[in-house]
């Protein structure tokens, strides 16, 4: 959305969360784009303020990925110094005091809050980007939320973890990498780790944008404005349903298919 000059406060923030029907006591994962927010008063700094204080009684998620730094070549991933490749917010937001990042090689996640430790728990036992029954795939367990501010679905990464868990062909590596976790207590854990792979669409996440549609039409997801950013608010059980409902009939479809017809779904 083109900046409209104004400067927002935190108060302006916490307002437009109220405005999406969110009550603060959600679970739920935010992946953003800071510039798209615009100006603030405070900067990256008070939206986190913002977000921090509005889901006190939740549990607040970012993701903290490393897939850009943490490969083959630099197998090592230490859960306390490794930067993320995500932008700046989750970079600040698992610095906070009270903030716990997970230790997953590839794919971890912070949170504070509500359970937030258990929540994060062993993740450096998965071997995949978004392993059934990891913190991605809890979300719809626990009526989880998803908010995308100022990016769209080809940030979502809640969707890999649907394609795993429905078994899609053709998402994964056929060979795992040896990868190094330095937990958070210093001990050292050796990990097998496959990565995402498409042999004819090297990202495959950009072709999510092709349930956008079908996610609106089904109440799956609703469009509001957080800051300036244009934002797609989610329930991550019924994004789950309608990703699983679409894909049933082609489950290749969103990478080998142009687009997805309208009468791949009627809700």
């Amino acid at each position: 959305m083109e900046n409209t000059g104004r400067e927002y406060t935190k108060n302006d923030l916490k307002a437009q969360l109220r405005e999406m029907g969110l009550r603060g006591d959600e679970t739920i994962l935010i992946h953003s784009s800071m510039k798209a927010i615009g100006s603030v008063e405070g900067g990256a700094e008070t939206v986190l303020d913002a977000l921090m204080e509005f889901f006190s009684e939740g549990l607040l998620l970012l993701p903290t990925h490393t897939w850009k730094t943490v490969h083959e070549a630099q197998p090592v991933f230490d859960v306390k110094r490794e930067a993320a490749c995500v932008g700046i917010l989750p970079n600040l937001f698992m610095r906070r005091d009270g903030v716990i990042r997970s230790a997953h090689p590839t794919h971890s996640m912070a949170g504070c809050g509500r359970n937030a430790e258990a929540y994060l728990d062993g993740e450096e036992y998965c071997n995949t980007p978004c392993t059934p029954g990891g913190c991605y795939d809890r979300l719809r367990s626990v009526e989880g939320k998803i908010l995308l501010i100022g990016v769209g679905h080809e940030r979502n990464t809640y969707i890999h973890s649907v394609e795993e868990v429905l078994n899609v062909p053709n998402r994964l590596s056929a060979k795992p990498m040896k990868l190094q976790i330095i937990m958070a207590d210093g001990t050292k854990r050796q990990v097998y780790m496959r990565k995402h792979y498409n042999p004819i669409q090297p990202h495959i996440s950009e072709d999510f944008v092709k349930l956008t549609q079908a996610f609106l039409d089904c109440g799956a997801a609703l469009n509001f404005l957080f800051g300036s950013a244009e934002c797609i608010l989610c329930d991550a059980r019924k994004l789950f349903e309608v990703t699983r409902y679409v894909l049933a009939p082609d489950p290749e479809c969103l990478v080998t298919g142009k687009e997805i017809d309208r009468d791949r779904w009627s809700c």
